[in-house]
């Protein structure tokens, strides 16, 4: 008996030892008892997307003035007269994609005037991209931002070589935006080649798409609509890039729409309006091309269009013909660790400006030959020789032919 008892004992622990062995296998080999767990990412914030850079440009417009009386209103408020050190923009640039399908871009600019005040706060976009697809390639613009209208009017001016846009295009659309809904498309493909023509510093316009379509109120940004008659653009521009890497880009658009007049002369010298109506036929059609500098490069625009223009003849505010544009050569070199942009820029404009004091009448014939230095990427220094002739008339200044030349200096950081 006592015999069989060990026996029975020893198979007992025998058997004991060997289930233990598999439980403890099995539940080794069941992820759900033991189970390595991988740390998963936390999920990101939306302020965790939103990127934030910016630049400022100071100038000085007084070296070798021949002609203090010569002036440009839309072009640059320090230009003439008695003023002296400047500070031309101030922006800092709020971006992100906040999600898939979304991106915001929000741009104030700090260095705005009003009146005799500078340095004025004021939004100059305020823009958010609804993509209907993964690659982005469709996409609606929602707020404030450019007019797709002329390739100089949209590079940005942290990127133009001349210090001013040419007075032809850029008399179409104040401070080049407004509020409205703008469709943009471009294949993937197409968007990176923009991209890579503002990062390689080819001084590119952005990525505003192949075709952009849209409505907005016409009467320039931060300004409120005095019609509700919108104004319809649209525009169509194709970059190709050839084998040896150069790249040439050719577009053309147009917009139409009725633009009220609302800045007019008081007392005596009161310009009349056409019909006694402030609302003028606003429209313009231009085409562009651009060969990207590499090393040699050039830009050159026209347009043609109708629009409200001070007659001095009549001392009235009459829709007139309007034409102008530029021509602009340039080329870049690297000296050691220095870029070097040369530029050589003409430009021409007969017509009015819409938003200048009574649709100001102009005619304008601009020579500038500049150059860009760029010892590192945060700071950047232009010197532009302008020798120039401008004829601009409204109910004040009715017969108003100023000419001269001037050396203006800018120094911009790019942060």
């Amino acid at each position: 008996m006592k015999k069989l008892f060990y026996i029975n004992l020893f198979v007992f622990f025998i058997s004991i030892t060997s289930f233990s062995q598999n439980s403890v296998e099995t539940q080794l080999n069941n992820k759900d008892f033991v189970e390595i767990k991988k740390e998963e990412p936390s999920k990101k914030k939306w302020f965790d997307l939103i990127n934030i850079r910016g630049y400022a440009q100071v100038r000085y417009n007084k070296l070798l003035e021949t002609n203090s009386n010569l002036g440009c209103e839309q072009c640059d408020k320090s230009w003439g007269g008695n003023n002296s050190f400047f500070i031309r923009r101030g922006r800092i640039i709020f971006s992100g994609q906040i999600h898939d399908n979304v991106y915001i871009y929000i741009q104030p600019d700090f260095a705005s005037s009003a009146s005799t005040t500078n340095h004025i706060f004021q939004i100059r976009d305020a823009y958010f991209d609804l993509s209907l697809d993964k690659d982005r390639e469709y996409r609606f613009r929602i707020g404030q931002s450019k007019v797709p209208f002329g390739f100089e009017n949209m590079q940005s001016s942290q990127n133009r070589l001349s210090l001013d846009r040419n007075d032809g295009l850029n008399s179409a659309v104040s401070n080049e935006r407004d509020l409205g809904v703008f469709f943009y498309w471009a294949t993937k493909q197409k968007r990176e080649l923009f991209k890579k023509l503002v990062d390689d510093g080819l001084k590119g316009s952005g990525d505003y798409g192949l075709l952009g379509i849209g409505i907005y109120n016409g009467q320039t940004a931060n300004s409120i609509e005095r019609n509700n008659n919108q104004h319809v653009v649209a525009r169509f521009t194709y970059p190709i890039e050839f084998d040896n890497g150069q790249i040439f880009e050719a577009g053309i658009q147009a917009y139409n729409g009725k633009y009220v007049v609302n800045t007019l002369t008081t007392g005596t010298a009161k310009a009349k309006l056409e019909n006694n109506n402030p609302e003028f036929l606003d429209q313009r059609a231009a085409a562009s091309f651009i060969l990207y500098p590499q090393p040699f490069g050039f830009q050159a625009e026209y347009n043609i269009g109708r629009g409200p223009r001070y007659n001095p003849a009549s001392n009235t505010i009459e829709n007139s013909h309007l034409e102008g544009g530029y021509v602009l050569l340039n080329a870049k070199t690297k000296i050691k660790n220095n870029i070097v942009f040369p530029f050589l820029k003409y430009h021409y404009y007969n017509g009015g400006k819409k938003h200048e004091l009574d649709a100001r009448s102009y005619k304008v014939n601009d020579l500038e030959i500049g150059i860009e230095w760029q010892p590192f990427k945060s700071f950047e220094l232009v010197a532009d020789y302008t020798i120039s002739s401008r004829r601009y008339e409204d109910a004040v200044l009715s017969d108003n032919k100023q000419t001269g030349s001037l050396l203006r200096l800018q120094a911009q950081f790019n942060f």
